[in-house]
């Protein structure tokens, strides 16, 4: 027969377990929205770099070849 004092503290234990993982989880979600919030914006901010580079290169192609020192 089981105890019904040993099984009301393996109850609480359970209870108490179950709340610190939901807190955890909470916690990690908010965790995983501002992260996501932050890769959000890096990636905006290196479009918005590769823009502005490519905005700033002239238009022709370059060849290396022409820029070697003559001496080569």
């Amino acid at each position: 027969m089981i105890d019904p004092a040993a099984a009301e503290r393996r109850l609480t234990e359970v209870e108490a377990k179950l709340a610190f993982a939901e807190d955890l989880i909470e916690t990690l979600n908010q965790t995983v929205f501002r992260q996501q919030e932050q890769l959000d914006l890096l990636q905006e901010q290196l479009r918005v770099l590769h823009r502005q580079l490519r905005d700033a290169l002239p238009a022709e192609e370059r060849n290396l070849r022409d820029e070697i020192p003559p001496h080569y």
